[in-house]
This record gives structure tokens, C-alpha cells and sequence, in this order.
């Protein structure tokens, strides 16, 4: 049996070269009480037992695989979804942030901060402190406030303080910014949530250990389905959570490739696509070390994508492992691939993707069509609630695709 989840990240937070925790003295200290309090927690018999229940009865896990019948018929292959979808509050964010909040209940910390690009981890970061009877702020660029309008709603309406962030781009990255400026103010009574498999260890461990839970699910139900594993899984990759929650079912699967895809956006040039690993060098951002897009002067380059979600800098230090170790393959989608995914998957099928999501949908299109005899699961890591407004007032219908 693999000892991989025993043996990484080491106890120092590194996966190979890749992770540790980049920051001040003062920080170190509380990121050694986060790891400290997490180990004990995670493993409590009360811990585990009371996140099940809230992973059953609350979040509605498990979520199911789905075979895309007519979308197989139409372009070939065996398209498979596992449907987080369907997991409370629209996406896979909700099964790290539940298990962040009652971490912060047990360190007894007073409120959360997190950070949020497509809104969909600010979503669930609200969902999980309306549960959990926390106070909670969200930072979120000014550009994706405007993209994401409905899930400003929903986390408003979930009793959430969201925090437009108006410097930089004011996307993603400068949402992380601001979150870690507000928790540097008061980390004793503050617990920043992040959103995925980044920032400073223990957090790319944590966040990969609460999503490992759809890697699980999804072999399992796979297998009871069709009886084989599938040939290949895949899904998109900005910070990389769904990717590796996902992916860490099969990572003992040498028959089972693997898949991460990239937000190419307008293509190739600097500034028009966020595929940090297909353009990237390794660097360090935002406390971790990491493949980074970067300027000459190692300062963030100004990154692209479509999808608010993806649009980042850096990836998970995991999945730059991951990499180099040749056990993952990441490519990439471009807009255009990912909004015609977007658009094929709601015809055929009768479901409407995240603009994230889309990018993987829009690969396993064309490893189907390359591969007409094999099966290809994709993590459809979120709906497209949030996404209508923005697509239909620059895409229409998609006509012109």
C-alpha cells in the first residue's frame, strides 16, 4: 500500500523542492499552532465523526458519477461527471470550509477571513459560518465583484462582510493580498480560511486532505458503475483544490492518467492566460514556493482568464510536484474551448457548468474524440449559476463561437 500521503508533505510542509511557509517569524509561530491543532483534530474520533455527518446530512455527499450519454454520442469517448455540482452551496468548495471553520471553533478563534475570486469559496466560507454561528469577512476584487454578481448576493444574503478589494488587478491575487494584510493584523483571534492548495503549510496539506473526499468517492463509484477504473480524470487547475481532491483517488493507479488543465485564455503571450505551470518558473508567492507566473524583476505578472476562479498566479506547490514527478500531465483550454464546453455540456446534457469547470469539460472533448474506445471522468467541480450573466452579456448564445 502507498505511504504517499503519509510521506508528503514533509514536516516542514514541502512536497519535494515545493510548499514550506515563506513567511515572517511572528507567522511561522501561528502557522506551527495551525498545524499543531489540525493534527490533533483531524485525527479525533469526534472530529471525523462530526464532519461525516455534516458531509451527509448537510453538504449531501455523496455526490454522484454521471455518464454524459449524449454528450459521448455526439463527440465520441465516454464522458463521465463526478458532480460537486450538486454539493451544498453550488461547488467542492464547502468540503474544505466546513473542516476550516470548526478548526477555527476548536483554536477558539473568533472570526474568519478568506479570499474569493469566482465567489465560489466565499460562498461556502459564508455557508460554513452561518452553520458554525461565526462572523466572517470575504475580500474580493472590485473586476470579479462586477463578474460574479449573483454570488455576492449569496454571501451577503448568508451574512458575510465581503471586502471589494479596488488595487492591482483587482482579482484574485490582490484578494489574497488583502486577506493576509487582515489577518497579519490579529492572527490570535483570526483565522484565515484559504481557498485552495496554496498558501504557507499547513494550508495546501489541510485543503488537500478535506477535498481527498471526491478522489475517494469517485473511485469507488466508478468502479460500482462500470466495473474498471477510467481511463483517464481529469479537471481544471487555477490553485489546483478540485484537481487534487480529485486526483488523489487514482494517484496509485499507473493505468489512470491524469489530467490538469490550464486557463489558457487569449493565448500564449504574457498577460493573456494564467497556465502557470505551462509558462511559469518556479518562485515564491503568497508563503509558498511553487511554479509562478513572474516578471523579469521576479514581481507577478499580470495573469488572464475567463473564469474568475483560475485567474492566479501560482498553483498549488502539490501539484508542481505532481509535475515534475511526471505522475500528473497539465495542458491547457482556451476561452473560446472552454465557453463552447460551457455551452455544449448545457445543450447535450442539461447542465450548466462553471466557466472553471468548462475547462476541463473541454478537454475530455478532445481526449474523447482522440481516444473514441476509452472512458474520461471529469470533476465538474461547480455549477454555472454565477456565470449566466457574464456569459449571456458577452456571449449571447453563443453564436459566434
Amino acid at each position: 500500500m502507498s505511504t504517499y500521503f503519509r510521506d508528503y508533505p514533509d514536516d516542514n510542509g514541502f512536497f519535494g523542492p515545493y510548499g514550506g511557509a515563506f513567511v515572517d517569524d511572528g507567522l511561522k509561530n501561528e502557522m506551527k499552532r495551525i498545524a499543531d491543532a489540525y493534527i490533533r483534530i483531524s485525527k479525533s474520533h469526534d472530529f471525523i465523526t462530526e464532519l461525516r455527518q455534516i458531509r451527509k446530512h448537510f453538504q449531501g455527499r455523496p455526490t454522484p458519477v454521471y455518464y454524459c450519454r449524449n454528450l459521448s454520442d455526439r463527440v465520441g469517448g465516454r464522458i463521465y461527471l463526478k458532480r460537486e455540482d450538486l454539493n451544498h452551496s453550488g461547488a467542492h468548495k464547502l468540503n474544505h470550509c466546513m473542516g476550516e471553520v470548526m478548526l477555527a471553533r476548536y483554536m477558539g478563534k473568533k472570526k474568519v477571513i478568506a479570499e474569493t475570486g469566482a465567489g465560489q469559496h466565499g460562498v461556502a466560507m459564508a455557508t460554513a459560518a452561518a452553520y458554525f454561528g461565526m462572523p466572517c469577512d470575504i475580500y474580493m476584487g472590485e473586476v470579479d465583484i462586477a463578474k460574479q454578481h449573483p454570488n455576492v448576493l449569496r454571501m451577503k444574503i448568508l451574512g458575510a462582510n465581503v471586502i471589494p478589494v479596488t488595487f492591482g488587478q483587482r482579482t484574485l491575487k490582490e484578494a489574497v493580498d488583502a486577506a493576509f494584510d487582515a489577518y497579519l493584523k490579529d492572527p490570535d483571534n483570526i483565522l484565515y480560511c484559504i481557498g485552495s492548495v496554496v498558501g504557507p503549510h499547513p494550508f495546501p496539506m489541510m485543503v488537500r486532505d478535506f477535498q481527498k473526499v471526491v478522489g475517494d468517492e469517485a473511485r469507488e463509484q466508478f468502479l460500482e458503475m462500470t466495473g474498471e477504473l477510467p481511463d483517464a480524470v481529469t479537471a481544471c487547475v487555477g490553485g489546483g483544490s478540485n484537481s487534487i481532491g480529485i486526483f488523489c483517488g487514482f494517484l496509485d493507479d499507473k493505468d489512470v492518467a491524469l489530467y490538469g488543465v490550464e486557463p489558457l485564455g487569449r493565448g500564449g503571450n504574457p498577460g493573456d492566460h494564467a497556465a502557470s505551470m505551462t509558462y511559469g518558473k518556479p518562485g515564491i508567492l503568497h508563503g509558498f514556493r511553487s511554479y509562478t507566473l513572474q516578471n523579469p524583476d521576479g514581481t507577478p505578472m499580470p495573469v488572464y482568464s475567463c473564469a474568475s476562479g483560475l485567474d492566479y498566479q501560482s498553483v498549488g506547490p502539490e501539484h508542481a510536484f505532481l509535475r515534475d514527478s511526471g505522475r500528473v500531465e497539465y495542458v491547457t483550454a482556451d476561452d473560446k474551448e472552454a465557453l463552447h464546453a460551457f455551452y455544449e455540456l448545457s445543450r447535450t446534457e442539461g447542465i450548466i457548468p462553471a466557466i472553471e469547470s468548462s475547462h476541463a469539460v473541454a478537454f475530455a472533448c478532445r481526449y474523447a474524440k482522440d481516444h473514441p474506445r476509452r472512458a474520461i471522468l471529469v470533476n465538474l467541480s461547480g455549477r454555472g449559476d454565477k456565470d449566466i450573466d457574464y456569459v449571456f452579456e458577452r456571449y449571447g448564445l453563443g453564436e459566434h463561437l
